[in-house]
Formats: C-alpha cells, structure tokens, sequence
C-alpha cells in the first residue's frame, strides 16, 4: 500500500480540519470515501487500511476529531497516535505487530546467551 493520504495543514490552534459539508476523501488507497463507505461504528478489528481510512476522514474535513472518537469510541492520543505513524513511518506504522520496528524507545535488547 502506498502512502496516498493528503495532508491537511495544522496549526497548535486548529490540529485537525474544520467541519465541512465534504461530500468524500480519497483514502489511503487511492478510492474515494464517503460516510457511508467508511469502517463500521462497531469495528473491532482496527486493520491498517481501515484506521487509515479514519485518518483521512478526519484530515480531509469528512468527519471532525470529536465525531470519529465518538463514532469509533477511541481516546483522542488514540487517534493521533495513528495519525502521528503514518505521518513518520507511513502506512507501515500502523501496523500492531511490528510496534518494535517503528517506535523509538521499544526495542528489546538482545538476549546474551552464556554457554
């Protein structure tokens, strides 16, 4: 999967996109996404294509922070720590099974094995 998320610009005083009447976002593969096409509100297995999806959502002005954390019922650092892997290591980092290959501070020293 290629990194194909556009990026709304941020400021401290305004992290995510305003509210809009935007009808779709291109998501993270290229498809056009809707509210109807987005991930279900009960998901409960978060794959990466999918919080990429929400991702965009919130970026493009689709949904707003509040609406996808209520819809989702994710915690805001939830959230932006998607937002914050794809933005550093693309959609590679939001991969659960290799958190030790993308978040600095999380890998295991070696075991030193005595013989």
């Amino acid at each position: 999967m290629q990194n194909l998320i556009e990026t709304v610009p941020t400021s401290p005083t305004r992290p995510m996109a305003a509210p809009t009447s935007v009808a779709s976002v291109i998501g993270p593969e290229g498809q056009r996404i809707t509210r109807d096409t987005l991930p279900p509100p009960n998901t409960k297995r978060w794959v990466i294509r999918r919080k990429a999806e929400v991702v965009a959502a919130v970026r493009g002005g689709l949904l707003t922070l509040e609406e996808a954390c209520e819809r989702y019922m994710l915690t805001v650092e939830e959230f932006q720590s998607w937002q914050r892997a794809i933005e550093q290591h693309g959609l590679p980092g939001l991969r659960t099974t290799r958190l030790q290959e993308y978040r600095p501070g999380t890998l295991k020293e070696p075991a030193i094995r005595s013989f």
